[in-house]
Order: structure tokens, then sequence, then C-alpha cells
């Protein structure tokens, strides 16, 4: 046995460990190795310091699973679901998935259409643009027109919708807030629209406010320009955080594939489809709706595989512990679910309200479980809202303030996100939280506090 084998078997304590009892330079690679449980104390140690991410309201993301999610991951851990030849089962589970969305979102074909998972809601969104330009520059290209100059328009969106346009040379006519407009509205689609227009992106849970944007006054709109000159314009929802809200909790609001001009959908399973994170989703009404050049086909993996994602490999785990979830929960319980979410964001709104010092943007009415306010202008406060989301980290809430974006720049908000795992009674102690720091700034007010106008913590999580 090797010295090295006995100074690590003898050790009773792991912080006697010489990877604990002294300094190590971590920014160079390792030349021996290590006591496996001392590595991984090291690590979880580290760990400690970053926040609770139960606290972390700025986030859409979920921070809460139950017990046989955490053992699904486990059983998945070494699948790629890539490898559908290998893994013949947990492609047959995300094609269930891709199927159960089309349904729940009223495609007209759910059992034939197209769609796949992705890493998330940005990779699925921007799927979702591609086929738009593919489908516009193939029209355009039918009828002999030039193919230069696409646009896209959209309401105050996600930087994914940024980067989309910029990745693929397209320009981005985002619409901007003005006044108390902070939404997309169907005459400020119009007043953009014209035959380079690939295609118009509501967003049903606006990022910086948690709004819906109207999706049927946007198409019934978009229908009677088309009647009036011939532009058939279509549309992807961005339903990143609503596409797994609105089905349950207000069926009968028209948003999806009930909408004919409705093209595709994206959407977050790591969101309020309540699954761990990693895995988001795009949907196309039907299968012709996504371009087939835009499908690859690969065999190197032992089978002849379609695929149509931005990326290769990747852990089946999240996948699967989404099926999970549909099949606990259905339709059901995730409405019993996001109604507990609304019903606290609502009492958050109301108590929030009550404190006198803030205008309430959105009041947990109307978009997703949440609600956003801003400090009202004839008050002093003794305190900004940046202030207020730096004390209130004292107490582990992390809260998002920023300043709105374009053409608004001068309005700064708080977001609160209420999400699975976010109790009616965590919420009650964020508000006695937010009453006591409150009341610590009137007593000792902010002389020099943080500059609104040029300050942002805005999280797009």
């Amino acid at each position: 046995m090797l010295q090295n084998e006995v100074n690590i078997q003898s050790i009773d304590d792991v912080f006697a460990d010489e990877l604990l009892d002294r300094k190590i330079n971590n920014n160079l690679f390792p030349t021996n190795e290590s006591n496996p449980s001392a590595a991984y104390q090291l690590v979880s140690d580290e760990l400690i310091l970053d926040g609770n991410s139960r606290q972390n309201l700025a986030t859409f993301c979920q921070t809460w699973v139950d017990e046989n999610i955490h053992k699904i991951m486990d059983e998945c851990i070494d699948k790629n679901m890539i490898d559908k030849d290998e893994y013949p089962q947990t492609a047959e589970i995300e094609d269930r998935c891709v199927r159960m969305l089309a349904d729940l979102w009223n495609s007209p074909d759910p059992e034939n259409t197209m769609g796949c998972s992705t890493t998330g809601s940005s990779e699925a969104a921007m799927l979702g643009g591609m086929a738009m330009k593919w489908r516009w520059r193939e029209k355009r290209r039918k009828e002999g027109k030039s193919t230069d100059k696409p646009n896209l328009i959209c309401g105050p969106v996600q930087v994914c919708w940024h980067k989309f346009a910029k990745y693929w040379d397209i320009e981005l006519r985002e619409i901007p807030m003005e006044g108390d407009r902070l939404l997309m509205t169907p005459e400020e689609v119009l007043a953009r629209a014209d035959e380079n227009t690939i295609g118009v992106v509501p967003t049903l849970g606006v990022t910086f406010t948690c709004q819906y944007e109207p999706v049927k006054a946007i198409a019934d709109a978009l229908d009677q320009l088309e009647a009036e000159t011939g532009l058939d314009i279509p549309m992807h929802v961005d339903g990143a955080s609503g596409a797994f809200i609105a089905p349950f909790v207000e069926p009968e609001l028209e948003w999806d594939f009930r909408i004919p001009r409705v093209k595709s959908i994206n959407a977050s399973g790591h969101k309020y489809g309540l699954a761990p994170l990693g895995v988001g989703w795009v949907v196309f009404r039907e299968a012709s709706d996504l371009p087939e050049d835009l499908i690859f086909r690969v065999n190197y993996l032992g089978g002849d595989m379609p695929t149509f994602a931005l990326n290769f490999s990747r852990p089946g785990g999240q996948i699967v512990a989404q099926y999970y979830n549909f099949l606990r929960l259905g339709k059901e319980g995730y409405k019993r679910i996001h109604e507990a979410c609304y019903n606290s964001a609502q009492y958050l709104s109301d108590e929030v309200a009550k404190m006198g010092l803030f205008d309430i943007i959105y009041d947990g009415r109307g978009g997703i479980p949440a609600m956003s306010f801003s400090l009202k202008k004839d008050v002093e406060a003794g305190f900004n809202l940046f202030d207020l989301s730096d004390a209130i980290r004292a107490r582990g809430w992390q809260i998002a303030a920023y300043s709105m974006p374009s053409n608004r720049e001068d309005l700064v908000i708080m977001r609160i996100l209420i999400r699975h795992g976010v109790s009616h009674d965590m919420v009650d102690l964020l508000v006695k939280d937010l009453k006591r720091t409150i009341e610590k700034f009137q007593n000792f007010p902010i002389v020099n506090s943080v500059d609104e106008a040029s300050a942002s913590t805005f999280n797009h999580g």
C-alpha cells in the first residue's frame, strides 16, 4: 500500500485532510488526486456562499422539486438524450411530451405535428424564429423577390430575441414602452409591418412587468391587414412562462394554436412547467410549419435520427422529469398549484399597496403569478428601489430592481415572482421583512443612495 493511501485512510476527520487544512491554489489544475470526501466537503462548503434559491424571487426558474424528481434525475444522469438509438425510451418520452404540449396548446393535429425539447426557452425561441425566417425566405424566393432585409416585430422582450436578431442578421423592430403603454399593441404592430416582416412575436408573460400581451387582438389586426393588403404575416408566441400557466388557469384565453396565424410556441419547462433546470420546448402548429431544410439526420450513433436543435449531447433527466410532472399533476394538479401561486402573488400585491409608498404596476391579475411596483414620485421614502433590493438581502431575499428599457428608462420597478415552492407563509414573512426594512430606512434614510438612472440589477432569469 502506498504511503499516500495510508495517510488518507488514517484520517478520522475530513477537516484534518491536507485538502482542507491549508490554502490551495484553485487556479491551477491539481497534480495529485485527493480524498473524495475532502473534495466533496470543499466544494459543498463553497456553495454555502450562494444565495438560498428558495428565497430568490427574481428568477422565473423552478427552485423546488419533489423527491421523486431527485430520484429520476439520478437514474438518468448517464442518459444522453440525443442518442436515440441507445436510449429509445427517453426519445419516446420526449416525443410524448411534444404531443402532449401540442394537445394542450390546441394544435389541429397534435399527434402528427413537430417539436422538440431544448436546453431552455431561449433556444426554443431561436428555433421558432429560424423557422419563421426560413418560411419567409422561401416564399420570397418563389415570388422572385429580395430576401436581404428581413425584420421581426416584438414588444419589450427578453434578451434572447436580441441575440436571435443579431445572430441571424434580422432587423429587430422592438416596440418601445411609451408613457403608460408597457406592452405590444395591435396599432404599434401594424405601424411596423411590411413585406419583409418574417413574423410577429407577442409574449405571454413579459419579462419586465409579467403581463400577457394581447395575442388574439394582434392576430385579428394582422387578419385585417392581410384582407386589405395581401400581406400574410405569421406569429410565434413566446410563452416562456405563460404557456405553462394559461392553459390550466385561463383555458378560455385565446393565445395558442386556436389562432391559425400562430405557427409556433416556445415555453420553459423549468419555469412554470415545474421541471428542474435545463429543459425548454418548441412546438409547431402543424408539421408543415417546420421547414424540412432545418431538420438534420445523423446516423453515427447507430440509427437515423432527425434532429432540430442548436445543441447536441445533453442529459435526458429533465425531459423525463417533465413527463413525470405531466403524469403526476395533469391539468387539475397544474391548475391547483398555479392558483395557489396567484393567491399569494395577489395577497403580496395588496399588502405592498397598503404600505402607501408604491404604485402597483402589475398586481398578479392578467399575467403570470407575480407582482411589480415602483416608488411613488411624490413621497420622500428615504431610499430607492435599488437600496431596498440591496437591504432586503440581509434577510436572504433576492428581489430584482431595474430600470425599464427604451423610452421608459426613467421608470424603475421592483418585480417579485411567486413560484411553486414559495408558500403563502413565506410571502407573509417577506411582507414583514419589507415593512421592517422600510421602517429602518425611514429612521435612517439613505443619503447617498444608488443612482436609479444608471444602476440596474435586472435579472432575465
